[in-house]
């Protein structure tokens, strides 16, 4: 369209045809940052400007950015230029600037040179980064290379002053001068770039490359020190190579193996796979490989005979040697001390005797105490130890037992760890049973016997009625030409207290009784509880040696370390020797009273000896509790099935009070009803007690001690019975009462009288009655009846009627008519004759 045609048009317009290009836009250009020690850095600093294409074809303001790193320029291709587009029509002629929408290829133009554009810009910051890169490396080298010729030159420098001073050394005095004036001379050349100024040693900006200055032989070193500094021999390996060279060989592979240390193994006649392989110092994982190829499949923790274990033992090059289970318990007792060794030691007096024949009291007498006092209804239902000082300043140790029959084996243990034996007979009653049983205990155990006859305050004291019934039991008296002393006392008037005392000191002295105080302590328990604060006690006697606080013991199955030891008095003592009573804290449970204690090397030993201890008592719980085998043992299983049974749980004070109480109550049992004791034990009532009892419908038996509050309400929602005693007469009886109450009662048969029938009559509604005499007694209704025919018993019943005329009696008397019919039985003759009889339920009792 020319410009003739738009001569009339007053609108704007654009050139017809114009070349589409872009700009650059980013301009570059360069700054020179500078840094320490003369080191400076050219920096590129851009400057990008935003590309805005408005309608007349004019850009926007540039944006300064960030610097860059300086890159060469990429020469920018020209856009091909886009046709000319049509000129529009002038149909709007309300603005003076016509706006041209662009055309497919000016677009795709404009979208090529954007991407090219960022191809640019990306190839521009990747030479950017690779060029900072290298200079960060170039910059690296540099600094390490001066480190190294910093170092060299200190090394150059120590070496030459430790070479001035030993020529300093050997040189003569005078020959000093001329040494001095030679130095500058001999003096070595410094390398290039050095500084004679100490302070300028340093180069203000560092060599191009120095080379290397190395002796023969010599290695880099590492950081500059004294000691290396100064030392001219080679320097050792340090920890990193070492570590290097170790991580070196172990990718490598396998280092060769040691030598494998063959050992002696000590097979018992049962193991653990785990107890096997420490004693061979192997892995259990290896024992079990062996195991498995032999066809056993087994656990670490699985037991294995000696015989498969020697065979392990020996695959893997081990010798064997087999021992017994037993040898743990070798040597542990030591056999008797030399006589020169010994000391004299004080005597163990034991005193035995009857029920209330006033042990306890004579005792109290000699300690000056009161005893008595403490024990519940004047009995002694524990056994106690004492020490007595007499006014000679000697010292005796008294051990006090029950005289009830119940704690027969209480003081069987007396009579076994004592010397003397002294036996109290009270003079009014004489010798009694349980006095027989102390005579049999003191003669079992080969102790002398000293007679105490006591109460002679009393009226009725008759000592030589004592001494003739002691005839009976084969004990004679001195005054009766025999060698048992005697001695007439008063323990309540404290009459002839020293007589006793010299009786034994006496009898102590013909025993001539000694021992090792300098070795380890032996002794037996002589009574042990289960305290709420102070927890397992064990009343000890020491016999051989000295226990000291610290001490490792083994007590029957149990074993400890001595934390405490108590005397008679309450007071701390840190030893005890021969013949002293003490008790012993410490222990990990309540020993069983009669056990003897030994003090070992360690705690090892002391457990090596326990759980062998353990494991025996468990065997023999086993083998008393398993299988019946014969056919009388049958039977008797059959038998003890049908017996009724009272299940208990019996909780005491100490460990003899618990079996004093077992062995009275199984005296009670019978082949119809018996008592059985699910669970004994010292120490309080607790709630697994309370919990056993609840699921096995049994009655809780506290011997002093009381159930805590736990107990007692899970007891009250159980329904459980908790019974306290702490006299044992009051204990024995109410179970004795409570087992009499499960045997079957007694039926007792009376005759009452026999009558003979006359006469049968056949009554309507009624049925046949006997007509009949009574010839013998009498015959009461609602008795029981017999029916004898020919003198055997055709039928046995109860009489339905029993009528004299036509009224209904109770009873009818001898020489008496009567008329009597049976409860359902109607076959009755004349001649027949019928028993009255009345049978009693009497209750039956132990």
């Amino acid at each position: 369209m020319s410009s003739e045609d738009n001569s009339g048009d007053n609108t704007a317009s654009r050139p017809a045809r114009k070349t589409l290009s872009l700009k650059r836009t980013v301009e570059s250009g360069t700054v020179r940052q500078n840094f320490s020690h003369g080191r400076t850095k050219a920096v590129v600093v851009e400057k990008k400007r935003r590309r805005t294409v408005g309608p007349g074809g004019t850009e926007a303001e540039p944006l300064a950015t960030a610097p860059q790193p300086a890159a060469a320029p990429k020469p920018v291709q020209p856009a091909p230029q886009a046709p000319a587009p049509a000129p529009k029509p002038a149909a709007d002629n309300r603005s003076g600037v016509v706006l041209r929408t662009l055309t497919e290829e000016e677009k795709g133009a404009r979208a090529q040179a954007l991407a090219d554009s960022r191809v640019r810009d990306a190839e521009e910051r990747q030479r950017a980064a690779e060029e900072e890169k290298r200079r960060a490396e170039e910059e690296e080298r540099l600094t390490k290379e001066r480190a190294e010729a910093e170092a060299r030159q200190a090394e150059e420098d120590a070496a030459r002053a430790k070479q001035e001073a030993e020529r300093a050394k050997a040189a003569p005095a005078e020959q000093a001068a001329p040494a001095d004036a030679e130095q500058p001379a001999a003096a070595p050349r410094r390398p290039a770039g050095g500084d004679d100024d100490a302070g300028k040693r340093r180069p203000s900006r560092p060599p191009e490359k120095p080379a290397p200055v190395r002796r023969d032989g010599e290695r880099r070193r590492g950081r500059l020190t004294i000691s290396n500094a100064l030392n001219e021999n080679e320097r050792k390996r340090s920890l990193a190579a070492i570590r290097r060279r170790r991580e070196k060989n172990k990718s490598q592979g396998p280092s060769e193996p040691g030598q494998k240390i063959l050992r002696e193994v000590r097979l018992p006649e049962t193991i653990t796979i785990q107890e096997l392989a420490n004693r061979m110092a192997e892995r259990a994982v290896d024992v079990i490989k062996l195991l498995m190829q032999q066809g056993q499949m087994l656990k670490i923790n699985d037991v294995i005979d000696a015989d498969t274990a020697q065979l392990i033992a020996e695959e893997m090059g081990h010798t064997v040697k087999r021992v017994s289970e037993a040898d743990v318990e070798t040597g542990l007792v030591t056999e008797d001390d030399p006589d020169g060794a010994k000391q004299p030691r004080a005597p163990v007096v034991t005193v035995m005797g009857h029920v209330d024949h006033g042990k306890t009291s004579l005792l109290d007498a000699l300690r000056q105490a009161d005893v008595v006092a403490g024990e519940a209804g004047g009995i002694t239902q524990h056994i106690g130890a004492y020490q007595v000082k007499t006014e000679g300043g000697q010292t005796v140790s008294f051990i006090d037992t029950p005289g009830h029959e119940a704690f027969t084996a209480m003081r069987a243990r007396g009579a076994r760890v004592t010397d003397i034996v002294v036996l109290v007979v009270a003079a009014d009653d004489g010798v009694m049973p349980q006095t027989i049983e102390a005579i049999n205990h003191a003669k079992a155990g080969e102790v002398p016997l000293i007679v105490a006859i006591n109460k002679m305050d009393k009226p009725g004291a008759d000592p030589t009625r004592v001494r003739n019934e002691l005839l009976q039991h084969e004990i004679v008296v001195e005054s009766l030409g025999g060698d048992t002393l005697e001695v007439e006392v008063s323990a309540l008037k404290k009459t002839n207290l020293d007589k006793l005392v010299e009786a034994i000191l006496l009898q102590s002295e013909v025993l001539d009784l000694k021992a090792n105080p300098e070795r380890p302590g032996e002794g037996v328990v002589v009574e042990a509880q289960l305290d709420k604060g102070r927890g397992p006690v064990a009343t000890v006697l020491v016999q051989r040696g000295t226990l000291r606080v610290g001490d490792v013991l083994v007590a029957g199955s149990e074993w400890g370390k001595v934390r405490a030891m108590i005397n008679e008095h309450g007071e701390n003592v840190t030893e005890a020797g021969p013949s002293m009573p003490v008790e012993v804290l410490g222990l990990n449970a309540t020993p069983s009273a009669g056990d003897n204690f030994v003090v070992v090397e360690n705690e090892g030993r002391a457990r090596e000896v326990s759980d062998y201890r353990q494991r025996q008592k468990r065997e023999k719980q086993q083998v008393r509790g398993g299988m019946r085998s014969s056919l009388a043992d049958m039977m008797t299983q059959l038998k003890d099935a049908e017996r009724q049974e009272v299940p208990l749980l019996v909780k005491g004070d100490v460990q003899g009070s618990v079996e004093a109480i077992a062995g009275a109550l199984d005296k009670l049992g019978t082949d119809e009803v018996s008592a059985r004791i699910l669970l004994s034990g010292v120490g309080a009532i607790t709630e697994s007690d309370v919990t056993l009892a609840a699921a096995s419908n049994a009655v809780v038996i506290g011997f002093n001690v009381r159930a805590n509050k736990q107990a007692r309400d899970l007891a009250e929602r159980e329904g459980v019975e908790i019974r306290y005693y702490n006299i044992i007469y009051d204990l024995v009886d109410d179970i004795k009462a409570a087992m009499s109450g499960l045997l079957a009662p007694e039926l007792r048969e009376t005759m009452l009288g026999n009558a003979e029938i006359l006469e049968v009559f056949n009554i309507s509604k009624v049925g046949k009655v006997a007509g009949c005499r009574v010839t013998d007694g009498r015959v009461e209704r609602g008795a029981g009846v017999r029916l004898l025919r020919d003198d055997v018993v055709v039928h046995e019943g109860k009489l339905s009627t029993l009528k004299r005329f036509k009224d209904e009696v109770q009873r009818v008397e001898v020489g008496q008519e009567c008329g009597m019919a049976f409860e359902n039985y109607q076959d009755m003759r004349a001649g027949d004759v019928i028993e009255c009889y009345q049978v009693e339920t009497i209750e039956r009792s132990l």
